[in-house]
C-alpha cells in the first residue's frame, strides 16, 4: 500500500526523512544495551502508523484523491486484465500445442494406415497375380486337350468322309461297268436277233402294209357310198334344208355372242388377276397358273429369310431385324416399311427380297427400271396398273424394283423425256403414303441419282456390300456342295470328283477371290461343273478347278479396268467422277 502514502505520485522513493532509518528500540535485539529478548510489541515501530496517518491526512486535503484513488483502482485493474490476457494466451498456447500433437498423431496414424494399405494391396496383387497364374495354366492345359481332341476328331472325320468318298467311288465304277456290260450284251444279243430274222421281219413289213392299204381303201369307198347317200337324201327332204340353215345361223350368233362376252370377262379377269406387263416375274398366282396348278398355293409355306443367302454378320443381324419385322407387320395388318438396298451388283439384293417376301408370306413380283422408259405415253398407264394390281392381293405384295435409278432420276438436273417424267410423277403419286398392301423395296447401284421425292419415301437404307473372307469361303463351299459334290455323290450325273482336300481348296479359293460378288463365285460353280462334263472321262480334278478360278480372276480385274476407264471418262466430260 505504498501508493497510499503518496511515494510514487512525483518519485519513485519515499522522503528523505522516511529512507533514515530508525534507531533500534530498547530492549530489541542488536540494540545498544539490549540482552534479552520482549514481548510480541516490545519491537512494533509506531513510525510507520504515524506517517500513515500523516499521507492520509495530506490525502484527504487535496482534491485530487478521488482521481487519485480511480486512477490506482484503474492502474490495478488494467494489470489484472493484462495478466488474465497472458493466462490466457497461455491457455490457448496450451491448447495449439495439444492440437498440433493431435495433428502430429493424426499423420503418423495415417502414414502408418497407408503404408498398411499399400502393404495389404502389394500382398492382394500378388496374391491375384498367382491366381491368373494358375487360372492361365489351367486354361491353356485345357486348351491344349480341347485342341487335340478337336484335332483327332478332324482326323476321324477325313479319315472317314474318305472311307465313305472311296466307297462311293468304287461303287460308281462298279455301276457304271455293269451298265456298259448290261448295254452292251443287250445290244449283241438284238443285233444278233436280227440278222437271223431279217426275211421274217421283212415279209411281215410287206403284208402288214399290204393290209393297212387294202383296209384304207375300203374305208375311202364305205364313206363315199354312206355320205353320198345321205347327202341326196337331205337336199330331196325340204324341212330338213329348212332346219340345217336355222340351226346353223343359231349357231354362228351364240358363237359370236359367246366371243365377246368371253373377250370381256377376260379383259376384267385379266385387270384384277392378270400380271402386268411391268411386272417381269412374280410369286401371284396368275389364272392360268391357277387352272394347271390348283393346289400350288397350299404347298407353298413360309420359308427362312436368310436361307441361302451369305452376308456378314452385322448386315445379316440387320435384314433379319427387317424380316421378322415385316412378319409381325402383315399378322397385324400394320403399314409397311419402304426399304432401299444399295450396293455393288451381284450381292443379294433380289435373292433376299424373294426370300424376304416368302419369309413374310407375302406375294412378291419383280420389275426392273429398264422397262419404263421404252413404254413412252403408255408408262403411267401401266404404273398405274401395276399399283391397282399391287392394291389386290390379299396376302400383301412386295414390290421390288430392280435398277430402279433407270427412271426414278432427279427431275430437276437430269435431262429426261416427258413420258418418263410423267411416269415418275404417277409412281410418286401412288407411294405418297405409305400401304397396308404392299411393300416398296428398291434397289440400285447408284442410289445418289435418285430424285429427293424417293429419298423422302425410303424408311430403312440398307448397304449391301461386297463379301469379306469369311462370307467369301461360305459361298465357295455352298456352291462347290451345290454344282460338284452334291452331284458327284448322288451318281445320276456324269462327274466325278477326284482325290484332294476340299475344304482347304475353298479356303484357298477364297483368299484369292478377293473382290468378288457372290453372283461371280456361283458361276465358279457352274464353271467347275461345265469343266467336269467337257473332261474325256467327267473327273473334276484340282488343276482344273484352279484354271477356272485364274480365268475368273482374269475376267473380274478386265471389268474392273473397264469400270476405272468408264469412271476417268465421266471425269473428263463433266469435271466429277460418276
Amino acid at each position: 500500500m505504498s501508493w497510499l502514502f503518496g511515494w510514487r505520485k512525483s518519485s519513485g522513493s519515499p522522503p528523505a526523512e522516511e529512507q533514515t532509518p530508525a534507531p533500534p528500540a530498547a530492549g530489541a535485539p542488536g540494540a545498544p544495551g539490549g540482552d534479552k529478548p520482549g514481548d510480541k510489541w516490545s519491537n512494533f515501530d509506531p513510525t510507520g502508523l504515524e506517517r500513515a496517518a500523516k499521507a492520509a491526512k495530506e490525502l484527504d486535503k487535496s482534491r485530487y484523491a478521488k482521481e487519485a484513488l480511480a486512477l490506482a483502482r484503474m492502474q490495478e485493474q488494467t494489470l489484472q486484465l493484462e495478466h488474465q490476457s497472458k493466462v490466457k494466451e497461455y491457455e490457448v498456447a496450451v491448447e495449439q500445442l495439444k492440437g498440433e500433437q493431435i495433428q502430429l498423431q493424426g499423420e503418423e496414424r495415417r502414414k502408418t494406415l497407408g503404408e498398411e494399405t499399400k502393404q495389404n494391396q502389394a500382398r492382394a496383387q500378388y496374391q491375384d497375380k498367382l491366381a491368373r497364374q494358375r487360372y492361365d495354366d489351367q486354361l491353356r492345359q485345357q486348351q491344349f486337350l480341347n485342341e487335340d481332341n478337336l484335332r483327332k476328331q478332324e482326323e476321324s472325320v477325313m479319315k472317314q468322309e474318305a472311307m465313305r468318298k472311296a466307297t462311293i467311288e468304287h461303287e460308281m465304277d462298279l455301276r457304271h461297268k455293269n451298265e456298259m456290260l448290261r448295254v452292251e450284251a443287250e445290244a449283241k444279243a438284238r443285233a444278233k436277233v436280227e440278222r437271223d430274222n431279217a426275211d421274217l421281219i421283212r415279209e411281215q413289213i410287206r403284208l402288214k402294209a399290204a393290209e393297212h392299204r387294202q383296209t384304207v381303201l375300203e374305208s375311202i369307198k364305205t364313206a363315199g357310198t354312206v355320205f353320198g347317200e345321205g347327202f341326196k337324201a337331205f337336199i330331196s327332204d325340204w324341212d330338213k334344208l329348212t332346219a340345217a340353215v336355222a340351226g346353223l345361223t343359231l349357231l354362228a350368233v351364240g358363237v359370236y355372242s359367246a366371243r365377246n362376252a368371253t373377250g370381256v370377262a377376260g379383259r376384267y379377269i385379266e385387270a384384277r388377276l392378270g400380271k402386268p406387263s411391268l411386272v417381269r416375274e412374280t410369286s401371284r398366282i396368275t389364272v392360268a397358273e391357277a387352272i394347271k396348278h390348283p393346289v400350288k398355293r397350299l404347298r407353298s409355306r413360309p420359308q427362312d429369310a436368310l436361307e441361302g443367302v451369305v452376308l456378314s454378320p452385322a448386315l445379316e443381324e440387320r435384314v433379319r431385324d427387317i424380316a421378322i419385322t415385316t412378319r409381325n407387320t402383315r399378322q397385324n395388318k400394320g403399314l409397311y416399311r419402304n426399304i432401299l438396298m444399295y450396293g455393288p451388283p451381284g450381292t443379294g439384293k433380289t435373292l433376299f427380297a424373294k426370300k424376304l417376301a416368302l419369309h413374310s408370306g407375302m406375294d412378291y413380283a419383280i420389275m426392273t427400271g429398264g422397262d419404263v422408259a421404252p413404254m413412252g405415253r403408255d408408262g403411267v398407264t401401266a404404273m398405274h396398273k401395276v399399283f391397282d394390281w399391287a392394291s389386290t392381293s390379299r396376302r400383301g405384295l412386295l414390290l421390288f424394283v430392280d435398277e430402279a435409278d433407270a427412271f426414278l432420276r432427279k427431275r430437276a438436273t437430269e435431262k429426261i423425256s416427258e413420258d418418263l417424267r410423267a411416269t415418275l410423277n404417277a409412281f410418286l403419286y401412288r407411294t405418297g403414303e405409305q400401304s397396308n398392301k404392299f411393300m416398296l423395296v428398291l434397289a440400285s447401284n447408284q442410289p445418289e441419282q435418285f430424285d429427293w421425292a424417293i429419298n423422302d419415301r425410303i424408311d430403312e437404307i440398307v448397304n449391301f456390300g461386297l463379301p469379306g473372307l469369311e462370307e467369301r469361303e461360305r459361298l465357295v463351299r455352298l456352291y462347290f456342295d451345290k454344282f460338284v459334290l452334291g452331284p458327284a455323290t448322288a451318281g445320276r450325273q456324269r462327274l466325278k470328283l477326284a482325290q484332294f482336300d476340299y475344304g482347304q481348296k475353298c479356303s484357298d479359293i477364297a483368299k484369292r477371290t478377293e473382290g468378288m460378288s457372290g453372283r461371280e463365285i456361283s458361276k465358279l460353280g457352274v464353271a467347275w461343273q461345265a469343266a467336269a462334263y467337257a473332261s474325256e472321262n467327267g473327273v473334276l480334278t484340282e488343276e482344273m478347278i484352279d484354271s477356272r478360278v485364274d480365268d475368273a480372276i482374269k475376267q473380274h480385274a478386265q471389268k474392273m479396268d473397264w469400270l476405272l476407264m468408264e469412271a476417268g471418262e465421266g471425269v473428263g466430260k463433266i469435271g466429277v467422277p460418276y
